[in-house]
C-alpha cells in the first residue's frame, strides 16, 4: 500500500523528527530491527529474542513488503502486531502483514474510536475498507505480550490519543507517539489531551533512568536524557505544550 501523499501534513509530529533515521541493536537477549516508512518516518520496529522465531512488529505504518523483507531475511515468524497508537500513519500496513503471517493485531481498548476514525478518512481516500479489519484484541494497562523469550508490559499512556500505549521491558521502552528525543507527542489533533499527556509523562519517567527510549518517530534516547533535557519533562522549563 503506498502511503497517502498530501495528508501527511495531518499528522506531523513537533520538530521534524521524521527524517532521522534510528539504528538496529542487537542484544543477548533482544533483537530489535528498525525500519523506517511511510512519508512520516514511522519507526516500525520488529523485536525477538534472537534465539525462537517468534517476533512481535510495533507500528507498520506503511510499505508492507519493505517490513516483510526484513522479517523473511531474519527468519522470524510476528506473533504480534502492536500498535502505540491507531493514527493512519502507524497501522496502514497491517492489513497485508496481518494476513501474510497469521499475526495477532493488539491495540488499546479506548483507541477504538481513533482506529474507526483512521479507518474512515483512509476509505474516504480511496483505500479499501477490507485493509482495516475489525478483529483487533484489545489491551489495556499492566498487560502482557510476549514473543520466544521476550515479554513486555503494556502501559497506558494517554495524551496523544486516549489509547495510546508504551511497550516496556528488559529495560527498553517504546514509546510511539507519546515521547520523543527532546519533545512530546502533540495533542491538539482529535482525542489528544494535554492533561493526560503530562500525567502519561510522569508514569514513565517511573521507570529506570537509564531505560532505553525508541520513539515512533526519530532517534532513540533515554528516560535519563529526557529528564534532564526534554523542555517538556524538565521543571525548570517554561514551555507550554498546546492551550
Amino acid at each position: 500500500m503506498n502511503m497517502l501523499r498530501a495528508f501527511g501534513l495531518a499528522v506531523l509530529i513537533i520538530a521534524g523528527l521524521a527524517g532521522c533515521r534510528p539504528a538496529n541493536a542487537t542484544g543477548r537477549t533482544m533483537n530489535i530491527h528498525t525500519v523506517v516508512v511511510g512519508q512520516l518516518g514511522v519507526n516500525c520496529y520488529i523485536v525477538s529474542d534472537g534465539r525462537s522465531p517468534e517476533a512481535i512488529v510495533i507500528d507498520p505504518g506503511d510499505e508492507p513488503e519493505k517490513i516483510a523483507a526484513v522479517i523473511d531475511k531474519l527468519g522470524l515468524k510476528p506473533k504480534a502486531i502492536v500498535f502505540t497508537h491507531a493514527h493512519y500513519d502507524h497501522i496502514c500496513a497491517m492489513r497485508e502483514l496481518k494476513d501474510r503471517y497469521q499475526a495477532t493485531v493488539m491495540m488499546h481498548e479506548d483507541d477504538r474510536p481513533t482506529y474507526q476514525s483512521s479507518k474512515e478518512r483512509c476509505v474516504s481516500w480511496g483505500l479499501p475498507a477490507g485493509d482495516f479489519p475489525s478483529d483487533i484484541k484489545t489491551l489495556k494497562q499492566g498487560d502482557r505480550i510476549s514473543a520466544g523469550n521476550l515479554s513486555f508490559e503494556v502501559v497506558h499512556t494517554p495524551g496523544h490519543t486516549p489509547g495510546s500505549i508504551c511497550l516496556y521491558g528488559n529495560k527498553t521502552l517504546f514509546t510511539g507517539d507519546t515521547l520523543f528525543k527532546g519533545s512530546v507527542g502533540r495533542t491538539d489533533l482529535a482525542g489528544g489531551n494535554t492533561e493526560k499527556l503530562m500525567e502519561s509523562l510522569k508514569k514513565l519517567l517511573a521507570f529506570p533512568p537509564d531505560t532505553r527510549v525508541l520513539c515512533g518517530h526519530g532517534e532513540d534516547t533515554t528516560l535519563e536524557r529526557e529528564a534532564k533535557q526534554n523542555p517538556f519533562l524538565n521543571s525548570r522549563s517554561k514551555i507550554r505544550l498546546y492551550p
